[in-house]
């Protein structure tokens, strides 16, 4: 656990769908991402930021601009034009004195709304190429949130060619360097969580798509539920240290269920009469394209792993789909993304209608 004073993640009253979007695109980075869109003051960036501080640390070579895993083969590092870190890291994959290394907490990388293409892809160290007339690569957001958690707060204000950045390498998980003559690659596997506030405008429909797994929340209604709220919160502001001690041991079974997680999912299989099932879903509510049936075979054998299951069943589908199709189905001019997918299907099916 970490020192750093965050509101617990499982003290967070309701919004059930978001926060399991949050840890099955931990547990498995290709979902590529997840948008939560909902109005002011629902606890998107507190979850973002609390679920971040119950993960596990994670190993990484001390001052590498890449965020590097020791243990991974680093083809990038024969390319670095950061010569002096270049040397470390050879050394230290050959045995010999190299690199330190060092256990370091998930980052949260928070992009901001008026970044530029350069600051998030990279860019050339220009101060470098004056002083000493060499070529290096300054890398940019995308190669500081490799391995971590990248939180693009208001993601429908950004620039649409900056969302095809992130969600590119979000997909790939690789970014691409090109300038002045470089062309650098390096990994860049994160997290994306992207929030918006739908009263301030939707983002395209291309992009939507390119998000693995949309929720749709909104305030609490229930009175208990805001009074809890308001309970926790007064409890966490004026003894934060108490009021995380009382969740500590319910965040370590929860993260002792993701890290099993994340050991199981390689062996989760799918029956193929349920590849027809996901199929049907997405046929029955009317989605375009083949991405929205491979994100709901991807969720559904996460969470088959989440509950430490080796095969997808019908449930995982049903779940999966209400988290990978509500920004997906095709929709009317001005009509908002859809709450029920379910709903959606049945009536779809009772009237015959068919994509």
């Amino acid at each position: 656990m970490k020192n750093r004073n965050v509101y617990p993640f499982l003290a967070i009253e309701g919004q059930e769908e978001m926060k399991l979007a949050l840890i099955l695109n931990i547990i498995n980075p290709t979902l590529s991402g997840v948008l939560i869109r909902g109005e002011k003051g629902t606890a998107k960036s507190t979850a973002v930021r609390a679920l971040a501080q119950i993960l596990p640390a994670i190993e990484k070579i001390k001052d590498c601009p890449f965020q590097h895993d020791p243990k991974e083969k680093h083809d990038v590092c024969m390319e670095c034009y950061r010569v002096d870190c270049r040397g470390r890291v050879i050394e230290s994959l050959n045995g010999r004195q190299g690199s330190e290394i060092i256990m370091e907490g998930i980052k949260v990388i928070e992009l901001p709304v008026g970044a530029t293409e350069d600051r998030v892809v990279g860019t050339m160290d220009m101060e470098q190429a004056l002083k000493k007339g060499e070529k290096q690569v300054e890398p940019g957001i995308l190669a500081a949130a490799h391995r971590g958690i990248l939180y693009v707060d208001e993601v429908n204000l950004l620039d649409d060619h900056v969302v095809d950045v992130l969600l590119d390498s979000a997909a790939m998980g690789v970014n691409t360097i090109e300038r002045e003559g470089i062309s650098f690659s390096h990994p860049s596997r994160f997290t994306l969580v992207g929030t918006m506030n739908p009263e301030e405008g939707e983002l395209r429909p291309q992009l939507l798509d390119r998000f693995g797994l949309c929720v749709n929340i909104s305030g609490i209604s229930d009175p208990d539920a805001r009074v809890s709220i308001m309970e926790r919160r007064t409890h966490f502001d004026e003894d934060p240290e108490g009021f995380m001690n009382l969740w500590e041991e319910d965040s370590k079974i929860l993260m002792e269920k993701i890290r099993q997680a994340k050991i199981l999912f390689p062996d989760v299989t799918c029956p193929r009469p349920m590849l027809y099932e996901i199929a049907s879903y997405c046929l029955d509510v009317g989605v375009d394209g083949h991405r929205g049936d491979i994100i709901i075979l991807k969720t559904a054998k996460t969470l088959a792993a989440y509950e430490g299951r080796t095969q997808v069943e019908s449930k995982d589908i049903e779940k999966a789909a209400k988290l990978a199709l509500p920004h997906r189905v095709r929709r009317q001019p001005l009509q908002d993304i859809v709450a029920d997918v379910s709903s959606i299907r049945e009536k779809n099916k009772a009237t015959g209608y068919s994509s």
